[in-house]
């Protein structure tokens, strides 16, 4: 945290500071009169208190305000509108935003139809799947959803959480059904954990996860998911199960003799290199963005063709054979609703469901702030849910946003949720009439078209940034992205929660005092490390406590208040000094105390008491001042040691060091 951060409420002393010094000319220097007293709020009642609580917990975003002073007919019009966001927006739609929204969601659909078919290997599913979660998703989502930006899909790193997780239960080759059915009751409860989580209100968990944890994460996964398609870009048939950094390289180099094949090689590098050239080529020249989009399409289109022509499925070039014509079929008969797979499908569908959620809203957030418009996280959750459920009974795996897709769909200039619509109905032509001509498409071309697209979630600027600003979250962000590269996706995961927790529980058990002294010609106290020509006020100390004193953190600040107390008492018989007789603590930043807060204080009373040193508190804020009084801590203490300022309280026990300046 910044010292600017603390510091905020330092504007409103300077006005009062200068209020209370015009005050005292006008009033012709007469002493006795300290501008204000610390006044205390009125006293709530319990239950207005709870429900205030309540309200800036889990609706900080004030939902019924539209419905104020509204018709019966208006409210369930703005129920329904909350819903469903496409009533709103529906009634405003022309054909000019059609024009953009058809342009987008051809592009998307060419970026979809590879890269869904590369995802679903990657989740150790069938090809088919991969197309069937791009179909009926995305039409619930355009429902639902509140982005007007993202783009629906199976998504590179829940595809590869789902894969390493459902590998654990069972093996794809071997028992396929039984993987496959878990598959789907795993995203039956990603959509329930999703769907609750915003019907509850509850989007802030998702929090925990800062910004820097899923920098890091993000990368690692990406690495990740480029060692995984090292399988298909080389050829190898026997690749290890195992998704860490070590294993993969164990099972690359071990494979080097016999197990590369070069004209696999030969087909995937060259098509990474037209990738790659394809992505420069649009990052150089913004109006080229569709180059790069139907880049993986055109390749896709050209090897099959190239496989087909050559044969080269004869001499070892993996091809993906059969994808099954048809759209998708209905699957809520194969989740598991009873029996021991029901667990294991609960406890993957709940770290599937995060994790999407987690990507959806960042890439919902960063969408709705370059074009400026507001989503709601709540309703984003609810959506999401529910079209996971929904896929989950028409033979669908966790759908989530993607980021390279809805890049894609932006730079397109997609205007509303209807882009994704016209994706789904090309996917669904595709699955109606196009995937027998897959059948000669090589793996290397898939794997060159994952590669590419996960090299784009290497944010190493962003990381770079976050070592300059804080070395904590950078830290963070180091933790999710080793314990992603070398352990699995979900140590990664759990490093990075950890992490985030910890740097919080750091501030809660460590807050900040800092020393103040006074501003040359003022009343204003400030911090002396900010303000290096700040002066110590001779025979007084006063310390700032930079954060509310709960019970983890109580005796801290009093051992850290105490510690301040005997440096200053050194350093005055180190220069033969004024002894300390007051002991100012400005309270401005503490916004709450507990009971062992309180106890805390009164400790520190009676520590000071013993040394002959009054106690002085400045600008209690109304939660502090209430409880200290119910504490009776204001008896204990005096409320004639209570000030509004630092400066009323300087000018009133010290009033020699004031008039020297």
């Amino acid at each position: 945290m910044s010292r600017a951060v603390s510091d905020g409420g330092e504007a409103i002393d300077a006005d009062i500071a200068s209020r209370t010094s015009s005050h005292r000319h006008m009033d012709g220097g007469h002493h006795h009169h300290h501008g204000h007293k610390v006044e205390f709020p009125p006293k709530k009642k319990l239950i207005d208190e709870f429900t205030d609580a309540v309200k800036e917990t889990f609706f900080a975003d004030d939902p019924l305000r539209q419905y104020k002073d509204q018709p019966m007919s208006k409210k369930v019009l703005i129920s329904l509108q909350n819903f469903f966001p496409v009533l709103d927006w529906g009634r405003h739609y022309t054909f000019r935003k059609f024009r953009g929204d058809l342009v987008s969601g051809l592009t998307i659909a060419s970026l979809c139809i590879p890269q869904d078919i590369g995802y679903a290997k990657l989740a150790g599913l069938l090809p088919n799947y991969g197309l069937y979660s791009s179909f009926v998703p995305p039409l619930i989502y355009a429902m639902m959803g509140s982005s007007r930006d993202i783009a629906i899909g199976p998504v590179a790193v829940v595809s590869l959480l789902l894969g390493t997780l459902l590998q654990n239960e069972f093996d794809p080759k071997k028992n396929q059904e039984e993987y496959t059915r878990l598959a789907f009751t795993a995203t039956f409860f990603a959509g329930v954990t999703q769907a609750a989580l915003g019907f509850l209100r509850l989007g802030f968990i998702i929090e925990f996860l800062s910004h820097a944890a899923i920098v890091g994460f993000m990368a690692g996964a990406a690495i990740t998911i480029a060692l995984q398609q090292l399988k298909g870009f080389l050829g190898i048939a026997n690749f290890t199960k195992k998704t860490d950094i070590i294993s993969v390289m164990k099972s690359v180099w071990g494979n080097v003799h016999h197990g590369w094949n070069w004209q696999t090689i030969l087909i995937g590098a060259s098509f990474l290199a037209f990738l790659l050239v394809a992505k420069y080529i649009a990052k150089k020249n913004k109006k080229l963005f569709w180059v790069a989009a139907i880049a993986p399409l055109t390749s896709v289109i050209i090897s099959t063709l190239f496989v087909y022509i050559t044969r080269a499925d004869k001499h070892g070039v993996v091809i993906v054979k059969y994808i099954k014509k048809g759209i998708n079929p209905p699957s809520a008969s194969l989740i598991y609703f009873s029996g021991p797979n029901l667990m294991k499908g609960f406890r993957i569908g709940v770290i599937a469901g995060m994790i999407g959620l987690t990507e959806a809203i960042a890439i919902g957030r960063t969408f709705a702030g370059l074009k400026d418009y507001k989503i709601d996280g709540n309703k984003e959750m609810v959506a999401l849910g529910t079209m996971n459920i929904v896929g989950s009974m028409t033979s669908c795996y966790v759908a989530t946003g993607s980021f390279s897709r809805s890049a894609v769909n932006y730079m397109a200039g997609c205007q509303t949720a209807v882009s994704n619509i016209v994706m789904s109905i090309v996917v669904l032509l595709t699955l109606e009439l196009i995937t027998p001509l897959f059948k000669y498409t090589p793996n290397a071309i898939l794997s060159s078209i994952i590669i590419s697209a996960v090299l784009g979630l290497v944010d190493y600027h962003t990381a770079y940034l976050i070592w300059k600003v804080d070395k904590l979250d950078f830290l963070a962000c180091l933790g999710a992205f080793f314990g992603v590269i070398f352990s699995s996706v979900e140590y990664g995961l759990l490093i990075a929660v950890a992490i985030s927790l910890a740097k919080i529980l750091l501030q809660v058990t460590r807050p900040r005092t800092v020393l103040l002294g006074n501003l040359p010609r003022t009343t204003l106290y400030r911090n002396i490390d900010q303000y290096p020509e700040a002066t110590l006020v001779p025979g007084v100390v006063i310390v700032r406590v930079d954060s509310a004193i709960y019970f983890t953190n109580s005796n801290y600040v009093k051992d850290r208040i105490l510690r301040w107390l005997r440096d200053e008492e050194e350093r005055q018989q180190e220069q033969k000094l004024q002894k300390t007789e007051f002991l100012i603590v400005e309270l401005s930043p503490v916004i709450d105390i507990d009971t062992s807060g309180i106890h805390a204080l009164e400790d520190l009373f009676r520590a000071l008491e013993k040394r002959k040193i009054q106690l002085i508190l400045a600008n209690p804020g109304p939660a502090v001042i209430l409880k200290l009084r119910s504490a009776k801590f204001t008896d204990l203490i005096g409320e004639d040691k209570i000030f509004l300022t630092v400066g009323d309280a300087v000018k009133k026990f010290a009033p020699k060091a004031v008039e020297n300046v």
